[in-house]
């Protein structure tokens, strides 16, 4: 068994780092597999534009030919810079129910960090603002919203046996999609808009939302600098986050909350087409593309993953805005179910304020921390 660095320029070597999740989770109901151009480009150092500022390196433990774990391991020197910390994080992780093998990644993941002076480790964090982030401790039954992790119930146990602790805790919540908000968010919601001339911008074509897309990414961006994750997000990485979003958003599922032509706040709901992904196996090119369309048409499920203000108009009513138009977008495409994704345990207004509504929180991601 040897722990090794993979050469991210030798193709078979980033395949092997893609292929593993595959080979661990075949036959199983729930995993979805991650759209492979996406996770591609991330392997990518010319391409990608986390390589313009920050380091990464991609890890393999194997035996003979077999790969047992991987991880990606990345200084994100922005993130360092703005927060004045010397972090390091983690993200990609897989591996089979062997703590020798897991022990034998991290401590090169360790030493990698320590090596260029960094003194925590954090993770699973992904490279760019939006990444689904965290392990899956709770709801193992359920299929995960699009980007989001699935892993195996161990994962938790090889991660605290390597010296890891919580960190923090997201909940992801269900929601029937017919479900009635009480008749108050909405009386509360059009007293706001009328005190505070809030209004809600939405979008007629793909071609309106991509030229707001450097807008939408600056109110998304600057809705989370008080939160511990903020990192500033560059315009080369805001092109990429802009394609992904254009790439699974229908424009009217995306709204904004606008303060005359200012947004300063958002709604982001996206088609569930999860189903499709696993059936292409995450391959969009030469026939994927057909399933993904289909599934665009006959998905019931929507995911919710990205509702926030700007810091300086939170507390003034406006949550009541995001959750009407939340329960709109629901039924105005008549989707049968709707996922409230990856909310964290510290913001209790919204958790607080989701269960009010009738959010029943069913799954739980975790991010772990470890000195060095």
């Amino acid at each position: 068994m040897r722990v090794r660095k993979i050469d991210t320029d030798n193709r078979r070597d980033v395949h092997r780092f893609i292929q593993l999740p595959f080979d661990i989770y075949k036959g199983n109901a729930q995993w979805v597999p991650p759209i492979l151009p996406e996770i591609e480009l991330v392997l990518n150092r010319k391409k990608h534009p986390f390589y313009l500022h920050s380091d990464a390196d991609f890890f393999v433990v194997e035996d003979g030919k077999r790969t047992l774990a991987r991880v990606a391991v990345m200084e994100n020197r922005n993130y360092n810079r703005h927060h004045g910390v010397k972090d390091s994080f983690f993200y990609y992780f897989d591996a089979y129910d062997n703590p020798e093998a897991v022990r034998l990644l991290f401590d090169a993941a360790f030493d990698w960090a320590r090596a260029r002076g960094l003194t925590r480790m954090i993770g699973p964090k992904g490279f760019l603002q939006g990444d689904g982030m965290g392990v899956l401790v709770e709801g193992f039954e359920h299929r995960p919203a699009v980007g989001i992790p699935y892993n195996h119930p161990y994962y938790d146990a090889l991660l605290t046996a390597c010296g890891f602790e919580k960190e923090t805790d997201f909940s992801s919540g269900y929601l029937p999609g017919d479900h009635e908000l009480d008749s108050r968010f909405y009386e509360v919601a059009e007293k706001v808009k009328e005190r505070r001339g809030f209004h809600i911008k939405s979008f007629a074509s793909e071609k309106e939302l991509r030229e707001w897309i450097p807008r939408i990414g600056k109110v998304y961006n600057d809705s989370f600098v008080n939160n511990w994750e903020y990192c500033p997000v560059t315009p080369e990485e805001m092109k990429v986050i802009g394609d992904r979003l254009i790439a699974i958003a229908h424009p009217r599922l995306i709204k904004l909350v606008m303060k005359g032509d200012q947004p300063i706040g958002f709604v982001f709901g996206f088609m569930d087409i999860s189903a499709a992904i696993q059936k292409t196996k995450g391959r969009v090119w030469p026939f994927g593309w057909i399933w993904l369309l289909r599934e665009f048409k006959r998905t019931k499920w929507v995911n919710f993953n990205g509702t926030g203000l700007l810091p300086e108009y939170q507390g003034l009513g406006g949550n009541a805005i995001l959750y009407t138009e939340l329960a709109k977008s629901a039924r105005d495409f008549g989707f049968q179910h709707a996922d409230i994704v990856q909310v964290e345990e510290q913001n209790m207004k919204s958790l607080g304020d989701m269960a009010a509504i009738g959010v029943r929180w069913y799954k739980r991601h975790r991010l772990y921390r470890r000195a060095l």
